[in-house]
């Protein structure tokens, strides 16, 4: 730490010039720039992974901007506290000094949280920056979002982190080697403030900064996941679309990123099972026992053990031949039942336990297949005679 602040805090850039990566939404040429130096910036979602700079940014636009900085987190805050900033925004604005509310994890707020900034960002009393490591269109609230501004932070790149591990370390007069810089960007996997906790913990440890000191403060990268964020469903996507494009190798690669993340394995596992019959189905009925069998065994084992068997049935799936006969029948006759509704079963198929039913007619004529010839006994509904949904 330096005066009682953590590097990532220290260290963090005051100025635009400063600021290192994301030169598409803040080079000379770019829309934010020229809103930052008009003074023109309007509420803005920042939408990036963690330690890509959003924090920052908010930060330096207040100052570029000369506007009054005030930062809550959604995790710790709430309408009593939106309310205690709009109420001194509202003094600020007579003094003609602008407000910027800076939210950080802003699709932690519920719906109603988020409704109470609606009317303070109409009427100017603040401009709102919210950020996410969500999508916003899944995690702001679609009134909210129309009024602002979506911007999208890339993680930093290898070359961003060691020039921002070089700076730091220059100024802490720290020794370190080209090799273990490349060694702390690659660990960091993108996140800036990561990377400057990794330095700082080397720093703090030895006088010397070398690859064998970073791998000991790190013993595996801390990859990206959130399991309930969208880098979750990007995954099981790419998972799901290699199996179906029988690429056995990518198929395993995602698999192996979700479980290295924390996945739960029998999410997997159920999904796997789903595949068995969307994707496969009769072309290899074998898939669905195999993914069925794979769910038990890591029911039964849990991980690290029942990783291998995970990556048996991926690689099975994958290379199994692919028939979605089954998946688009069931989805044609869903569409059919839901426009046709509750059409009357044949008489004929009915059954009959009771004497009224009998009399009925339920059940008469039917042709007991095993024993006579049915083919000429309709099964649909008289609606549906001689539809197919299968094909």
């Amino acid at each position: 730490m330096i005066n009682n602040l953590p590097l990532a805090t220290y260290f963090r850039p005051k100025t635009l010039a400063e600021f290192i990566g994301q030169e598409k939404i803040i080079s000379d040429k770019s829309w934010l720039y020229q809103a930052i130096k008009n003074d023109r910036v309007p509420s803005l979602i920042f939408w990036g992974p963690p330690g890509s700079g959003k924090t920052t940014l908010a930060f330096i636009i207040a100052k570029e901007t000369k506007a009054e900085f005030v930062e809550l987190s959604a995790t710790s805050s709430g309408v009593k506290d939106l309310k205690v900033v709009v109420e001194r925004a509202k003094e600020s604005r007579r003094l003609n000094i602008k407000t910027i509310l800076f939210i950080d994890e802003i699709h932690r707020w519920n719906k109603a949280q988020q409704d109470g900034l609606l009317p303070h960002v109409e009427n100017g009393t603040i401009i709102l920056i919210g950020a996410t490591t969500e999508n916003p269109s899944f995690a702001v609230n679609g009134a909210l979002l129309s009024r602002s501004k979506v911007i999208v932070l890339d993680a930093h790149t290898p070359d961003d982190l060691v020039a921002i591990i070089n700076r730091a370390a220059k100024e802490l007069k720290a020794k370190l080697n080209t090799e273990s810089a490349s060694l702390i960007a690659k660990f960091a996997n993108g996140d800036a403030r990561k990377a400057l906790n990794i330095l700082e913990s080397a720093v703090e440890t030895a006088e010397k900064i070398t690859p064998a000191l970073i791998k000991d403060i790190i013993n595996k990268p801390n990859l990206l996941y959130d399991k309930s964020g969208e880098e979750h469903y990007n995954l099981i996507s790419a998972l799901h679309k290699s199996m179906r494009g029988g690429q056995a190798d990518a198929a395993v690669y995602y698999l192996v990123r979700m479980i290295e993340a924390g996945e739960d394995p029998l999410y997997v596992a159920r999904r796997l099972i789903r595949f068995a019959s969307e994707d496969i189905g009769l072309a290899n009925n074998s898939a669905l026992m195999l993914a069925t069998a794979t769910y038990e065994a890591c029911h039964k084992i849990g991980l690290p053990e029942c990783g291998v068997n995970l990556a048996h049935c991926v690689a099975y799936l994958a290379k199994s031949p692919k028939s979605i006969v089954a998946y688009m029948g069931y989805n044609r006759v869903l569409a059919e039942v839901r426009e046709s509704g509750n059409l009357p079963v044949p008489h004929h198929l009915r059954n009959a336990p009771t004497k009224l039913m009998k009399e009925l007619g339920y059940g008469d004529g039917y042709k007991y297949t095993p024993l006579e010839d049915d083919s000429q006994q309709e099964y649909l509904p008289e609606k549906l005679k001689g539809r197919k949904f299968l094909y």
